[in-house]
């Protein structure tokens, strides 16, 4: 058995372990994956209560990796996330301090009841992998991969995220309530504790670091690849939208969709790969018109237009 079937299989063990955390999730839990397969930073926006936080813990120790967790709030500091360089007299020097963002997984609870600045501090590590303090700059833990929540329903004591974080962000997903059958289920549980506190690695860190890199050399063909430029283009173009995805969204949208198909055990992109995943990475880097938002249309409702609108390349298979 090669090494990528090994991975692929990992892969299989990574969705069935969270699969038992959140219920009747497979859908969401599977697009989660595919971004940290890709290596990207993952926006969860719903409702309290719908798991997201014991989903990134379940996630964390899945893989296992460090994980920090931060909750947001106004009074936290930039350097509550960065780390600090602090005098030590016997020493005679600053030393630094290393922040809760030295890990592999962090969690930003309520990431937009953070100030602006202090959200600011995670633009650096999101996109470039290392944090500056004192004018000293400091690696990452490799992967690192941010899992931000934010409740879209309450505003008082918030902060509207701004566009050049949001872009940093590969995907924005949302888990939504269960279904009847599967809430009846977690009622009627006689367990004392959540699954997640139960879940056990199925793979090292070195492990989803080698499962990255196979994913970036998943073939994606020339005709796929004029496809996603079409889709982020189509959003610029589109007469609703103010502000269209960037050219980072289309290289996110590439590595996710490599990354999909290397959870369906291909070694190359199909369009349909890149159709699934097109909602969930491009619709919060959209900016709608202001008569656009007053007639109820969405950023979802943009992307489906864009969509159906872009021409499909026929399917090649390699």
């Amino acid at each position: 058995m090669d090494i990528r079937t090994t991975n692929m299989q990992l892969c299989s063990s990574i969705l069935r372990n969270l699969d038992t955390c959140i219920l009747g999730k497979h859908e969401e839990i599977e697009r989660l994956l595919i971004a940290v397969m890709a290596g990207g930073h993952v926006l969860l926006e719903d409702v309290p209560g719908t798991g997201k936080t014991q989903l990134v813990k379940a996630l964390a120790k899945t893989i296992g990796g460090q994980f920090r967790r931060i909750q947001c709030n106004p009074d936290l500091l930039p350097t509550d996330i960065t780390g600090v360089s602090i005098y030590h007299p016997k020493q005679e020097a600053f030393m630094f301090r290393p922040g809760p963002v030295m890990t592999n997984i962090l969690l930003a609870d309520e990431i937009n009841r953070a100030t602006t600045k202090t959200q600011s501090a995670l633009l650096e590590a999101m996109e470039e992998g290392h944090v500056t303090v004192d004018g000293d700059s400091y690696e990452l833990p490799q992967p690192f991969i941010l899992l931000a929540t934010q409740n879209p329903i309450e505003f008082e004591g918030t902060y509207t995220l701004p566009e050049a974080q949001l872009d940093r962000f590969m995907m924005r997903l949302s888990l939504g309530y269960p279904s009847e059958a599967d809430e009846q289920r977690m009622v009627t549980s006689n367990e004392s504790y959540h699954p997640s506190d139960r879940i056990q690695p199925v793979l090292n860190i070195d492990d989803m670091i080698h499962i990255q890199r196979q994913v970036l050399e998943v073939h994606i063909d020339d005709a796929i690849g004029k496809y996603i430029v079409s889709l982020v283009r189509g959003t610029r173009e589109h007469a609703h939208v103010m502000l269209g995805a960037s050219p980072r969204a289309a290289l996110a949208l590439t590595r996710a969709a490599k990354a999909s198909a290397f959870l369906k055990e291909r070694h190359f992109v199909t369009p349909d790969d890149v159709k699934a995943l097109a909602p969930y990475v491009l619709s919060h880097r959209i900016l709608l018109r202001t008569e656009a938002r007053m007639n109820g249309l969405r950023a979802e409702d943009i992307i489906a237009q864009v969509t159906q609108n872009t021409k499909v390349p026929v399917r090649l298979e390699r």
